[in-house]
C-alpha cells in the first residue's frame, strides 16, 4: 500500500475506522501478517486507532484447496480498507491477482513469521466509520470539566460540608506551614483519586462505544437519556442518590485517626458524601466524553476533580477565609431544583436523536419545543415563587438575583414559542429535531425533498435545474449546525433557490437511510457527514463540498462553481460539457449564463475540423458582443502537449478546452467534428454530426435567439 502524504491507512487489527480486510479465492486465508502499526488517538475518528503512513506491505498466509489441479493458477485478492486525513475519511476497495504454480509433490512450506511482522488479529466487529461531529478541542473540553468542578462547590450537598471539612483541618494543624500544605495536598488527592477512578471505570466499561463511534446509536442515546432523567428526578426530589451510610461511617471513623492516611480518607469521605449532588455533573461529563475516545473520560474527570478540590486546597491553607463565605440556606435548595429542570430539558435532546434515528416520529419539533417551553417556564415560576417546591417559602422576600434569574428563564421559554409555528430559532435549531414537514420548507421559501434522489433528478430535468444534495444525519451535530447557521443565511439561501434541493439521510435504521448510504459510498466513495454535492439531471458531478465550514464565502464559492449569479437560466450550467482548460483546471461555465453557446468538438488530426476554423472565428467576432459564446473542445490524446503547437499553425480565436474519454462517451462522439448549439436557457437545441457550412452555423445561432 502506497499512502499519500497527510493520509493514513488503518491496520488489519485497528478497532477504529475500517480495518484492512482481505479475501482470497480460490483457497482459505489462514492469517494476515503486518508490521507494528502506529497506535495513537485518531483526531478524525476521536478514538484510538492503529494506522500506517507512507507505505505498508501486508503478507497473506493462504491454504490452497486440497483438490486444486496441478499447474499454473491465479489467486484473486480482494481488499477493503479506509484512509483518513485530518478532516475526512475515504473507504476503498482494491482487487489484484497473484500467479502461482501448484505442484502436488512439493513439500509444505515453512510457516515462520518473517522478522518485523506479527499476526494481525481482527477486531470483534468493524463498520464504516463516519467522521464524528465536531467536538471541543482538548483545551476547551478540559476547561469545561474544570469549570463544572468549581460549580459543584455551590450545590446543596457540597457547600454545607465546607465548615465541617475545614474544622477537620483546624484540628490537624501542627503549627508548621509546610505540614498544612501537605495536609491540603493529600486531602485534595483523595478527591482526585475517587473521581479519576470514576473516569477510568467509565473508560473501561463504555470505551468500546466511543471506539466504534456510535454517536447515532439508539443504545448510546437511550443510555444518556435515562442517565439524565434519573439525575434530574433525583434533584427534583423524587428520590435521593446516596452512598450507603455504613461505608461513609467507616471511612469517617478511619479518617479521625489523623495523619496523612486519615486526611486522604477524609477526602474520599467528602467525595462520596457529596456524590448525590455532584452525580449530575459527573454523569453529564462522562456521557458527553465517553463517545469522544478512551482518554477523554479519565482526563476529564481529572480536570473536574481538580476544579472541585482547588477551593478546598486554599481554604485548608487559610482557614480564616472560611468566615467570608456566604452561609448555606434556601438558595442552595433553589440551585438544586433549577438544575433538575435544566438537566431534564437536556435529556430531551438525546431522546430526540433516538426518536429520529429510529423513525418513531413521536418527539416532533412541536412537541420538543413545547416540552422545553414548559420546563424552562416551570423553572422561572419556581424562582418567582408561583410554584411551591423545596427552597421557596411563602413569606420569604424575593432577592434581586432570584428575580432576574427567574425573568431570564421566562424570557428564554417565551422566545421558543415562534419555533412551534415553524420560525427559525438561530443556533437553538441545532438541538431541535426537524421532521419531514419542517424539513420540506425550512429556510425562507426553500423547499427540500427528503430521501427522494430519483425524484429530484426528474424534477431537475423538468425545471432545467441542477440538483443540490445534502447527505446528512439525524444525529449529526455538524449537519444540524450547518443547517441552522449557514444554509439559512440570506446570501446562501438566495443561491440555493436556483437548485432542486434534496436531503438524503444516511444514519437512520430505515431502508431509505441504507439506500442513501450505499449511494453515497458507491457514487462518491465517501461516507462523510455532512457532504454536499451538485449534480446535473444526468447525474454528472458538477461540484462537491465535504464537512463543516464557518466561512460563508467558502461555501458560496462552492455553489458558484456551478451556479452563476441569480439569472433566470443560471441553473443550466450543468448541461454544458464539463471540460478542462488548455492550461489546466476545470473550465468554469459561470460566464455562459444567459448566452447562446456554440460547442465544437474537434481534433488535430481531423481535416474537416480544420476547415471549419476560419468561419467559426469569423462568427465569433461577429456575435461575441451580442451574447454568443464559442468553445472549441479538443478530443486528442495528450492534447495538452499537441494543441499549443497546433494552434500556432491553425489559430482559434475563441476559448479552447480539452475533452476526455468520459466526454466522448457522454456525447457519443463516434466521429468528428460534432457541434452543439445551446440557447440562452442553457438547453441544447441543435446538434451537427460532421462538417457544417457557415450558413448552417449562422442559421442555428440566429434560431437560438442571440441578443440584438
Amino acid at each position: 500500500a502506497q499512502i499519500d502524504s497527510g493520509w493514513h491507512l488503518y491496520s488489519a487489527s485497528s478497532a477504529a475506522g475500517i480495518p484492512a480486510t482481505f479475501q482470497v479465492s480460490p483457497g482459505t486465508l489462514v492469517r494476515v501478517l503486518q508490521t507494528a502499526p502506529k497506535r495513537a488517538f485518531d483526531s478524525t475518528l476521536n478514538a484510538e486507532a492503529e494506522s500506517y503512513e507512507g507505505e505498508e506491505a501486508f503478507l497473506l498466509d493462504v491454504a490452497l484447496p486440497v483438490n486444486a489441479p496441478a499447474g499454473p493458477a491465479t489467486l484473486s485478492v480482494n481488499v477493503r480498507y479506509q484512509t483518513c486525513n485530518d478532516t475526512s475519511c475515504v473507504p476503498g476497495k482494491w482487487t489484484g491477482t497473484a500467479g502461482v504454480i501448484i505442484d502436488s509433490a512439493a513439500a509444505a512450506p515453512a510457516t515462520a513469521i518473517p522478522a518485523g511482522y506479527s499476526e494481525a488479529h481482527a477486531p470483534p466487529s468493524s463498520s464504516a466509520a463516519v467522521p464524528p461531529p465536531a467536538s471541543q478541542g482538548w483545551g476547551a473540553f478540559l476547561l469545561v470539566a474544570f469549570g463544572l468542578g468549581l460549580a459543584c462547590i455551590f450545590t446543596p450537598c457540597v457547600f454545607p460540608m465546607i465548615p465541617i471539612t475545614m474544622s477537620y483541618f483546624l484540628n490537624q494543624q501542627s503549627g508548621e506551614k509546610r505540614d498544612g500544605v501537605m495536609q491540603a495536598v493529600v486531602f485534595c488527592l483523595g478527591i482526585v483519586v475517587l473521581f479519576s477512578g470514576l473516569g477510568l471505570l467509565a473508560t473501561l466499561l463504555l470505551g468500546p462505544v466511543g471506539v466504534k463511534q456510535l454517536g447515532s446509536s439508539p443504545w448510546v442515546n437511550g443510555f444518556i437519556t435515562l442517565l439524565f432523567i434519573a439525575f434530574s428526578l433525583s434533584l427534583l426530589g423524587a428520590f435521593e442518590i446516596t452512598i450507603p451510610s455504613s461505608i461513609l461511617t467507616r471511612l469517617n471513623q478511619s479518617s479521625g485517626k489523623g495523619g496523612f492516611a486519615g486526611t486522604l480518607l477524609m477526602g474520599l469521605t467528602f467525595s462520596l458524601s457529596s456524590f448525590a449532588c455532584v452525580g449530575p455533573f459527573v454523569g453529564t461529563l462522562l456521557a458527553e466524553s465517553v463517545t469522544q475516545g478512551r482518554a477523554r473520560p479519565t482526563l476529564g474527570m481529572l480536570a473536574f476533580a481538580a476544579g472541585l478540590a482547588l477551593p478546598f486546597f486554599f481554604l485548608a491553607l487559610f482557614p480564616s477565609y472560611l468566615k467570608r463565605l456566604p452561609r448555606s440556606g434556601g438558595w442552595l435548595a433553589r440551585v438544586k431544583m433549577v438544575m433538575g429542570f435544566v438537566i431534564l430539558a437536556a435529556s430531551l435532546e438525546y431522546l430526540a436523536k433516538l426518536d429520529q434515528v429510529m423513525q418513531w416520529g413521536f418527539l416532533t419539533r412541536g412537541r420538543f419545543l413545547a416540552a422545553w417551553i414548559v420546563l424552562f417556564a416551570m423553572a422561572s415560576l419556581y424562582l418567582l415563587g408561583f410554584l411551591r417546591l423545596e427552597g421557596v417559602k411563602h413569606d420569604e422576600n424575593m432577592g434581586l438575583g432570584r428575580l432576574l434569574t427567574g425573568m431570564l428563564f421566562l424570557i428564554f421559554a417565551v422566545s421558543l414559542w415562534p419555533g412551534m409555528a415553524g420560525d427559525k430559532l438561530g443556533w437553538i435549531d441545532a438541538f431541535v429535531p426537524m421532521g419531514a414537514a419542517e424539513s420540506s420548507a425550512r429556510s425562507d421559501g426553500l423547499v427540500w425533498m427528503k430521501d427522494q434522489y430519483r425524484e429530484s433528478l426528474d424534477r431537475a430535468r423538468r425545471e432545467n435545474k441542477l440538483v443540490f444534495i445534502d447527505f446528512t444525519g439525524y444525529a449529526c451535530t455538524n449537519c444540524h449546525w450547518m443547517r441552522a447557521n449557514l444554509l439559512a443565511l440570506p446570501e446562501i439561501a438566495a443561491v440555493l433557490k436556483n437548485f432542486v434541493l434534496v436531503e438524503l439521510y444516511t444514519d437512520g435504521t430505515d431502508a431509505a437511510s441504507q439506500a442513501n448510504s450505499k449511494l453515497q459510498l458507491e457514487k462518491f466513495n465517501t461516507v462523510a457527514e455532512p457532504y454536499y454535492v451538485i449534480l446535473d439531471p444526468n447525474e454528472n458531478l458538477v461540484a462537491k463540498f465535504e464537512g463543516l465550514t464557518h466561512d460563508p464565502a467558502q461555501f458560496l464559492a462552492f455553489l458558484n462553481q456551478a451556479q452563476s449569479p441569480p439569472v433566470a437560466a443560471a441553473a443550466a450550467a450543468g448541461d454544458y460539457p464539463q471540460v478542462t482548460r488548455l492550461e489546466g483546471g476545470p473550465l468554469s461555465t459561470r460566464s455562459l449564463s444567459g448566452k447562446v453557446v456554440v460547442v465544437n468538438f474537434w481534433a488535430t488530426y481531423c481535416i474537416p475540423c480544420i476547415g471549419e476554423f476560419p468561419f467559426f472565428n469569423k462568427l465569433y467576432h461577429q456575435f461575441s458582443s451580442q451574447g454568443v459564446a464559442f468553445i472549441g473542445v479538443s478530443m486528442d490524446d495528450d492534447a495538452a502537449t499537441k494543441v499549443p503547437t497546433f494552434l500556432k499553425k491553425h489559430p482559434i480565436d475563441y476559448t479552447v478546452a480539452i475533452g476526455s474519454d468520459a466526454i466522448m462517451q457522454q456525447y457519443k462522439l463516434d466521429a468528428l467534428p460534432v457541434t452543439l448549439i445551446y440557447n440562452k436557457a442553457g438547453k441544447p437545441v441543435k446538434r451537427f454530426d460532421g462538417a457544417i457550412t457557415e450558413p448552417e452555423l449562422l442559421a442555428a445561432i440566429q434560431q437560438a435567439e442571440p441578443r440584438p
